[in-house]
Order: structure tokens, then sequence, then C-alpha cells
């Protein structure tokens, strides 16, 4: 049965009403007195509702739990102070749907009173689910204290389902959240299947929480025990005037260490707290690590630098190949240091791709100063302890990873190498990368506090050398701290000059080869690198060498006496070709063109191709484009449009034709503010007719108004289109500073166009055949092409 009825509502704290159940409710906030008062108005009714959240001191409805019961106001109290009891007499389920506030006096709730009902009690199922929860409740009540006589009687005296659930609960159910859940349960059979499951489930909670006090009371038990015997022990010990080892021995190294006089006194106090402490305690344990670690740290010992800055360039130069940048600005730091040797606050961040060195340019650097190295991996550091340490209080505590970097180094001022720097992230437990700033920062680190030494620690002779993939993922923060030095991806001269004279020795070594027994031909090199490897680094590369190393060795035990590896035998040890290698087409074609692309393994040819078909003016983007890209599609059908009688194009392409503009390798994510020039020059080459030169390559992004506006990887880019086999490569003007960090060879065999507008672009790439022979020649000057005027198609400014 189902009725409607709008009552008074009250809402209680932690208290949920039952049908049939009196309840006695002590009323203090004024709205729910004043329900009360209108309802003594009437006929004496009221909602009563429990609210989800004690603190809530006025509650609205979705502060309320959804269903609560009508009741019959039996009798009002007046009770101490502003408050007052009122003896309730609770009647029917009901759902609340609404709730509302009456001339701003009381809540009143629009309910839905439902009644179900089961036929005989629910027959057979119903006996056996009441005995069932009798049952339960008996062994639950194990677990509580003695209930009465009077309760028992009452529950046995109980026939019907529903009354008998909403009792058990009413009374012997300690938790709202299970109340409700019963209360919420119209069906009186599923009530009591209900009641049954919740009984269930706090037995087993009652079940183990004795377990466990009763776990408890037996290693009190035996802890007493134990620390009464060993009173009995450190007692006859002292009577028998036997010394402590271990005391003895750290008192011996704090007298021969060189302690700052702050960590000697307080390492003082703790050796006498531990000699006073019961052996074998926790916190005995807890204080003899932390002294062992704290007299583990190497307070005043410190590795005599060598500043031979001919060494240092020996060392540098034997150990990498290229790397010029990087090798100048440490023989800087290190001349500086030489005039002032108290000159700190150097730290050099190495930023480049995967397996272009930067862990191997520490490991010289440090080689070079004959200090001591180590690497500090923060890869996957989530966890601001892993570098400040934990409270020694806390169970398995330990110093961070800064502190356990000077202990393993033996010296106050090691090279240690931060790796992977962009690589931590944060989560609840703080974030290492705020840790780390006081780390790197020379003002702050001459007072290092780790958690766990819990003692100034002086980093300041420290040298730090941090490494990372991209600055993207580093704090704003942490970057101003760090001077970033840039390793760019390799060039195909420098992989083969490494390869030669570092990475196919260290193979043929670690193999058991040598040079009379194994070599590799320079032709085959080459093909490894080409048509083997995509890299920006050499790691690759080095396990294709390791590859052929792995066939010579082989060879060379099944009886032949040396293995040569040549270009028409690569196969034989490699297997065929990995990589297919860019190249350009044979033939000038409409709609395509070279665009280029920096990619994390370097450079690469990125073609865009752009068809016209009749149709109603859609545009479709293929390729799995990012974002930027999308926008540089936009903004060049824009500047198309715009400009369309100049370039000889129907002005309402945009109405009567369908463009399709699709990026070739679709798998492959791509984005980047690189591409609007090609876009340009691929649109005006399809909507004109006029094919785009094969052996012309562009990069750079356009605004509206046709500049073109620069870019960034251009040594990668452009090493990609010469190994395509472009001849003529097109870049913003803003990147001819860039062109002293493209490749020579590049520079020497490939003629590189600064453009300000797309215009000259165009009249470059577009293969028109009205340009004479002269017009289409450029002249190289110092490494990049003046650009003889021509007028210029589109506009430009």
């Amino acid at each position: 049965m189902i009725k409607k009825n709008t009552l008074p509502c009250v809402a209680t704290r932690g208290l949920v009403a039952f049908p049939g159940i009196p309840l006695s409710l002590e009323i203090g906030r004024a709205f729910s007195k004043r329900a009360c008062e209108a309802a003594m108005k009437g006929d004496g009714m009221i909602f009563i509702v429990c609210q989800k959240e004690y603190s809530e001191k006025e509650p609205t409805a979705d502060m309320l739990y959804p269903v609560g019961v009508t009741a019959k106001i039996k009798q009002i109290v007046k009770g101490s102070g502003s408050t007052f009891r009122i003896l309730t007499e609770p009647r029917e389920r009901a759902y609340l749907t609404s709730l509302s506030t009456v001339n701003d006096r009381y809540l009143a709730a629009e309910i839905m009173e439902k009644t179900v009902s089961v036929a005989d009690n629910g027959g057979v199922k119903g006996e056996a689910l009441m005995r069932d929860l009798k049952n339960t409740l008996g062994a639950f009540v194990k677990y509580l204290p003695k209930l009465s006589k009077e309760l028992w009687f009452v529950v046995n005296s109980l026939q019907t389902p529903g009354m008998l659930s909403d009792f058990v609960a009413a009374n012997i159910v300690v938790d709202v959240a299970d109340k409700e859940r019963i209360l919420e349960e119209f069906d009186p059979m599923r009530r009591l299947e209900l009641t049954i499951l919740v009984l269930e489930q706090e037995k087993q909670i009652l079940s183990e929480e004795d377990k466990i006090h009763r776990i408890v009371r037996e290693n009190l038990d035996k802890n007493q025990r134990d620390f009464y015997l060993r009173e009995q022990m450190r007692v006859i010990q002292e009577e028998l005037g036997e010394d402590d080892e271990d005391i003895a021995l750290y008192l011996s190294k704090l007298k021969k260490g060189n302690f700052p006089k702050e960590v000697r006194e307080k390492l003082e106090r703790d050796i006498k707290k531990l000699q006073r402490m019961p052996i074998g305690s926790a916190d005995n344990t807890v204080m003899q690590n932390y002294i062992e670690t704290c007299l583990d740290i190497p307070f005043g010992v410190k590795s005599d630098d060598s500043l031979d800055i001919d060494k240092v360039r020996k060392i540098l130069d034997e150990d990498h190949d290229g790397l010029e940048k990087v090798k100048e600005r440490i023989v800087e730091y290190l001349a500086a240091l030489k005039l002032n040797p108290d000159m700190r606050n150097q730290i050099i961040c190495l930023v480049g791709p995967p397996g272009t060195g930067k862990t191997s340019v520490a490991i010289s650097i440090a080689r070079a100063l004959s200090r001591n190295f180590v690497r500090v991996s923060l890869g996957g550091v989530r966890d601001e302890a892993d570098i400040r340490g934990h409270r020694k209080t806390y169970v398995g505590a330990m110093p961070g990873r800064v502190i356990n970097a000077l202990i393993e180094a033996k010296t106050m001022n090691p090279l240690i190498l931060f790796d992977e720097i962009d690589k931590m992230a944060n989560d609840s437990r703080g974030d290492p990368a705020s840790a780390m700033l006081e780390v790197l920062d020379g003002e702050q680190n001459k007072a290092f506090r780790d958690h766990f030494v819990e003692m100034p620690v002086d980093l300041s002779a420290c040298m730090f050398i941090t490494t990372a993939n991209t600055l993207d993922t580093v704090p704003a923060p942490l970057i101003d701290r760090m001077e970033i030095i840039e390793l760019h991806s390799y060039t195909r001269s420098e992989k083969f000059s490494i390869a030669k004279n570092h990475l196919i020795p260290k193979q043929a070594k670690r193999h058991g080869l040598n040079g009379r027994t194994f070599k590799i031909d320079d032709d085959a090199l080459y093909r490894i690198i080409d048509e083997y490897t995509r890299e920006a680094g050499v790691r690759g590369l080095e396990k294709m060498i390791a590859k052929c190393c792995r066939k010579a060795a082989k060879h060379i035990v099944d009886g032949e006496k040396s293995v040569r590896v040549k270009s028409k035998t690569l196969t034989d040890f490699l297997g065929t070709q990995h990589i297919i290698q860019e190249k350009i087409f044979d033939d000038n074609e409409v709609g395509i063109v070279n665009g280029m692309a920096y990619t994390e393994f370097g450079g690469d040819l990125l073609r865009i191709e752009t068809v016209a078909m009749p149709g109603t003016g859609k545009l479709e983007l293929t390729g799995s484009l990012g974002d930027v890209m999308k926008e540089s599609a936009h903004a060049a059908i824009s500047y198309v449009r715009f400009n369309a009688d100049k370039f000889g194009i129907d002005g309402d392409f945009y109405k009567t034709k369908d463009i399709h503009i699709h990026f070739p390798e679709g798998a492959v994510p791509k984005d980047g503010p690189s591409a609007g020039a090609a876009i340009v020059t691929s649109l005006v080459s399809e909507l004109s007719g006029i094919p785009v030169r094969r052996d012309v390559a562009m990069t750079g992004e356009i605004t509206l108004h046709g500049r073109v506006t620069a870019i960034g990887g251009l040594r990668e880019k452009t090493m990609a289109a010469y190994l395509a086999g472009v001849n003529t490569i097109i870049i913003p003007k803003d990147n001819v500073d860039d062109l002293v960090d493209v490749a020579d060879e590049v520079k020497t065999h490939v003629t590189i166009v600064p453009v300000s507008n797309i215009g000259e672009a165009l009249d470059i790439a577009l293969a028109r055949t009205d340009m004479t022979a002269e017009a289409a020649d450029e002249v190289k000057t110092d490494g990049f092409v003046a650009v003889p005027e021509r007028p210029r198609a589109g506009r430009g400014r």
C-alpha cells in the first residue's frame, strides 16, 4: 500500500528509528523543536529521518538518508536548559521525496508511505529465516556484554518477519549505515535476509578483534618477561665490569672522525642514551641503526680534485666523439674552479634524447676530476622521503638518497648524478621535485637536513649533474636552479665515428674478439646506421654491433680464423633490413609536399598529401594529428581562401570542393607547430594544378597573413631531409642563427633557403613551367642561400 503525505520533519544524528519500536528523542535544534510544536497543533504526526553527517547543523535534502519513518508524538517533556524530550511511536516506513522550509521556521517533508505485507508470515521460508536470525543472534552475542533476559524474551516472542528484523536492527546492530540499509528494505523477507547478513559480517569483525586482543595480551606478557630478563642480564654485566663492545666501537669512530662540533655533541648524547637503553628493545634497535648511519656519513673527508685542464680535455675526447659544446662547458667550469677553488653552485642539466651519452658524460667528468662518482636514479620516484629520508621513529626508517650517495661515495665532495630528473612523479606522500629544490640550491644545501639524520649536512662541496630527456615535465623552479646543456641527436657521420672508435672495440672485447679476428667494413657500418637503426642516440646501433659480434664469435668457435662483416654479407649477421629509409619520389607530383618533423628518434621526412574533389566544402584531416596540426591546417585553408585570386585558384573552392589533407603513417601520432608552410604549399599545388618539386623539403609555421615563423629541431630535420635525397630545404628566416648547429655535411650538399613569408617558399617549391633556369638556380652563401627577389604569390605581410 502506498500513500502520499506531508509532515513536519525531524532530522536525527546517529539515530535510526524503526516502525513499531518506541523511541525517545532529545530535541535541541530550534527548527526541530518548531517542527514538533507544529505537529502537536495538528494530529501529532512527524517524519523522523537520519542525516548522513553528524556535523551538519542545518541539513538539506541531499544530506538526509532517503528513507525514514512516520511517528506519532505521544508525550513532550521539557528538559534542562532549552532542550526537551519527546516520546514517539514510529509507525510506517516512508520515502523522502522532497524537503521544504515552512515560513523559515521548520522543515516539512513530502513523503510517500509504503507498506509491504506477506501472507502467513512468509510460510515455511519465513519460519526458516526467523530461526536462522535467532541462531545467528545467539552466536553474535557471545562477543558482546551479556544481554538482559527481557530482551531475549521479546526476541523469542516475535513471530512476524518484519517486526523481528526491525527489533534486532534497532537494539543489536550498532553501525548507523547498516541500520539505514535495513530500514530502506520494505520487503519483510528480504529484510530478514539482510539483517542476517549484517549480523554475520559484524560477527566476523568482532571475532578478528577478539583474536587480535588475545595476541596482544600474550605479546605483552612475553615482552614483560623479556624485559625482566634483559634487566637482570644488564645488571650482571655491570657487576662483572663487562663493557659493551658496540658502544666502545661507536665512541672510537666518533673520536677518530672529523665531525663538526654540533654533530659530535649530538652523537655523544645519543650514544650515552643507547648505553642506558634495555638491550633488545625496539628503541635500542632504532637508536643503534641511527648512530651507525650518522657515523658512516663522511664528515670532513674530501678527495683532491684533479684540475689539469689538458688531462680533462684528453679524457673527454677519449670517451666521447662530438659533444663539443658539452666538453667546452665542462672545461670552462674546471678552469674557473682552478682559479677560485671556493667556487660552488655549478649545477649542470644534460638534456637530450635517450642514448645520446648523458650518463656516460657525467662518468667521464668524474674520472677527469678524480672525484668519486655516485649515480642516483630518480625515474619513478614519487615519495618525498626518497630524497629527504624518513623520520627515524617510523618502522623501517632510512635516510634519503642524497645521504646514501654521500655514504656510498665515502667523501663529501663526490660527483652525484641525478639521472632521469624529468621522470619524477608525486602523489599523496609528497612531491620529491620540491625536495630537490633544496638539494640543488647552493644557498640552501650548505645545511641540508635529512629527516632521518636530523643534523645539518653540507652539500656545497658536491658537484651535481642532472639528466633529462625533456624539460616539459620538470618544474620551472627546478629548471631555474640548473644550467641547461642540450645534447642533440647524433648525425650519421657522428654515429659512424662513435661506432668506429668506441662501440666496436668495446663490444669486440666484451665478446672475446680483437682487431685481428673481427672487423666491420665502413660501408657495412653505414648500412647498419641507415637501414637497421632509427634513433637519436647509439643504443640500438650498439645492439646491432653486439649481434654481429655474437655471430662472429660463433664462426670463430666453429673454426674460422677471422670474421669480416661486409655490406653484401650484412644480412647473414643481422637478417633482413629493419627500417625502410625514406626517399624522395622519382617525379614531381601535384599536392604532395616533403615536410620535415622532429621525433624522439631525431628528424624524419613528413609527407603531406592533399586531394580536392567535387563536393560541398568539407575538410577531412587524417593521419593521427594533434590539435596544433589541425589548427595549422585550418589556418592554411583560410590563408589560401584569402589569396585565391593571386594563386589563380577559383575563389569558391571552399564551397565547391571537398578537401582531404592526409599525413601518411596514420598509426604514428603527429603534432607540433612546424607544418603550416608545407600544408599551404600542398593546398596551392592541388588547387592550381602546379606540381611540387620532389627535391624540395620545407618546415615552418605560418600566420594568417602568410608569415613563416621559427621552429625547433632544425639540426635533426635537415639531416633527415639530406638522407632522403633532398637538394633544397626551405626554413624560416628567423632560424638562420640555428644554421651553425646544422651538420657540415648537410650544408655542403644541400641548398638551405631561409624565407620570411609563404610567397617566397611557393616560388621555390612549385615547379612552374614559366620559371627560367636562372631563377631556379640558388646561390649558396655561408651555409644558406640568398633568394633573388621575385613577384610574391600571396599575401606575405
